[in-house]
């Protein structure tokens, strides 16, 4: 009676911190599923990162000066011109 408390302690002990350790996954924070369809005013950015190599699409992830988040695709000029003033104007 008592090894069978013991067996079944250790195995809700082993399910506790396999759940902790699964839930506790490594891997990106931040991706892209549906990039922003229309254009935006290069004024209102303040600064912008790039989604991890790891998400299924590569994507932009613009923050406006008022802290909002917008996802838009790299590879569009408008995109690019962006990131371009916010880099030059960073200095």
């Amino acid at each position: 009676m008592r090894t069978a408390r013991i067996l079944l302690l250790c195995i809700l002990g082993y399910a506790a911190l396999s759940s902790v350790t699964c839930n506790n996954g490594i891997g990106p924070d931040d991706c892209c599923f549906t990039p922003y369809p229309r254009r935006l005013n290069k004024n209102l950015i303040g600064s912008y990162y790039l989604t991890d190599h790891r998400c299924p699409k590569s994507a932009a992830i613009l923050v406006t000066k008022k802290g909002r988040y917008i996802c838009v695709d790299p590879s569009l000029s408008w995109v690019m011109n962006i990131m371009k003033h916010v880099d030059e104007s960073s200095f």
